[in-house]
């Protein structure tokens, strides 16, 4: 009879035991939910750290992008004006004729008032310092000429160059172009029987020929002579030409071509 009260604290000993694991398991539930109550107090933190990496990017992204767009555009900077005023002489230097101070402005992308600042500054400075060079302008635009003190020189070179000799090519070429102008090329070759590339440019670098359209036609280039032809031969224009000699007896079927 003593005993049963003994086997009675034994059940209830390893009924407490049974229930300990339970109770472990609702603790580490218990402490689970402050973890999980935890998460949405990391991201808050989490967030305010990616907007501010977010910003420092683009920041920097900006801070390049001018650089970046100067080196794509493969311009250089004109910021400087010495630099500016090299890439207007660079300009200047490939014209044929005065050129307007607002295709320069569109040339460089330069506002006109600075263009027209840099070319009185350049002008100014040749003049002064006795340059062979003259910037000035003419008519509506502006263009290099050579300093007037110089010109004897300068005509010296080029009258030396023009005394050499035409070729018979070149003079039967030029014969056909003087009594048949304005004549494309292929006509001229069909006439001489040759081809007349060579000859045409040299008449052309002479400066006694030029070109004067193209043919309706054909759409061939079309050559005439120019005022300096008339001035070699002495003419005061086409209508002084003597009559047409035997060195080209085939020169009126230039039409029939």
């Amino acid at each position: 009879m003593l005993a049963e009260p003994g086997a009675a604290s034994v059940a209830a000993g390893v009924k407490a035991g049974a229930a300990k694991p339970r109770t472990a398991r609702t603790g580490a539930r218990a402490k689970a939910k402050p973890a999980a109550a935890a998460e949405p107090a990391a991201a808050a933190t989490a967030e305010p750290q990616a907007d501010t990496d977010a910003a420092t990017l683009e920041a920097q992204l900006l801070a390049a992008a001018p650089d970046e767009a100067i080196e794509d555009s493969g311009l250089p900077d004109l910021t400087d004006d010495a630099t500016f005023e090299a890439a207007l002489e660079s300009v200047l230097l490939v014209v044929d004729s005065p050129i307007a101070e607002d295709q320069l402005s569109s040339a460089l992308e330069q506002p006109v008032k600075r263009v027209k600042a840099a070319l009185r500054r350049l002008s100014s400075r040749y003049t002064e310092s006795g340059s062979g060079i003259d910037l000035r302008r003419a008519g509506d635009g502006w263009r290099f000429y050579t300093r007037d003190r110089f010109a004897p020189f300068v005509e010296k070179l080029l009258l030396d160059g023009q005394r050499a000799k035409l070729t018979r090519a070149a003079l039967e070429t030029l014969a056909v172009i003087a009594y048949r102008q304005p004549v494309t090329r292929a006509r001229i070759a069909a006439v001489r029987g040759v081809n007349v590339d060579g000859v045409i440019r040299t008449l052309v670098a002479r400066g006694l020929i030029e070109e004067t359209g193209t043919d309706s036609d054909t759409g061939g280039i079309l050559y005439r002579t120019t005022e300096l032809f008339l001035e070699r031969l002495g003419l005061s224009s086409l209508h002084d030409l003597p009559p047409i000699a035997p060195l080209l007896p085939e020169v009126d079927a230039i039409d029939d071509v």
